[in-house]
């Protein structure tokens, strides 16, 4: 069957220049953007709750720009003072751009991949002299956690924020042809709001090992996936797909 509509559970991109939009124009689709979750703070009481001096750490893992705003949300609220000689590994060029918003980088040392072979936990391993911060979600993606712990490396974690299911009732209605998931939570959030759910003939795409498994586990089909060799993006990995399917 053809796919002439998607539903992607992310927000609408700022850009003009989204490879989604491209996608749209090229196949004649109609791509629609939806936060199937959203984040929500870790009150104060939460945090200290966990004991964690933010001194004892030499340097902190950023994975989303989430857990840049809340890891330095809670520093302020808490009048805590970020050493200058903190180290900071990003999980990409983007999120360590996105760290200027609270750091002088020339003050700081910030790392981050700079191409798709070398991954952040391979930084991680090659600096296990640091003493590492992780701040997260309550639904923090088990792939770095299990690898942390997995080559013994000196961390905590620091829940700084919840991510929770958006309300999605005003969908209840509307069909898609496919649907396009990006983490675990996406899933518990469409059967938290549409517990009935049937895949029938809706494309599943996912993106991300943890995410496929939720795929999976959820007892869904999953039709595309992403990152897989030579393909790096989702939005790659939909167009292959449009390319077999709307022949």
């Amino acid at each position: 069957m053809k796919v002439k509509s998607i539903l992607v559970t992310q927000p609408k991109p700022e850009s003009d220049k989204s490879p989604y939009f491209e996608l749209a124009k090229n196949y004649n689709l109609k791509i629609d953007f939806r936060e199937f979750i959203h984040v929500e703070p870790i009150d104060i009481r939460t945090f200290l709750e966990d004991k964690i001096d933010v001194s004892k750490f030499t340097a902190v893992i950023f994975t989303s720009k989430n857990s840049i705003d809340h890891f330095f949300r809670i520093c302020k609220d808490l009048f805590i003072h970020v050493p200058e000689t903190f180290n900071y590994y990003c999980v990409s060029e983007s999120i360590a751009y996105y760290l200027q918003k609270f750091v002088i980088y020339k003050r700081r040392k910030v790392l981050y991949s700079k191409n798709a072979d070398k991954s952040l936990i391979d930084m991680i391993k090659k600096n296990t002299n640091e003493r590492f911060l992780l701040p997260c979600s309550d639904s923090m993606k088990h792939e770095l956690v299990n690898d942390l712990i997995k080559f013994k490396i000196n961390f905590k974690e620091a829940i700084i924020f919840k991510v929770v299911p958006s309300d999605l009732s005003d969908l209840a209605e509307v069909k898609y042809d496919m649907l396009v998931f990006f983490s675990p939570t996406t899933i518990v959030s469409l059967y938290k709001n549409f517990p009935k759910f049937k895949q029938n003939d809706t494309r599943i795409a996912a993106f991300g090992p943890s995410t496929c498994d939720a795929v999976i586990q959820a007892g869904l089909t999953l039709n595309i996936q992403a990152p897989i060799p030579g393909i790096s993006s989702m939005t790659m990995a939909i167009e292959q797909y449009i390319k077999k399917a709307n022949k």
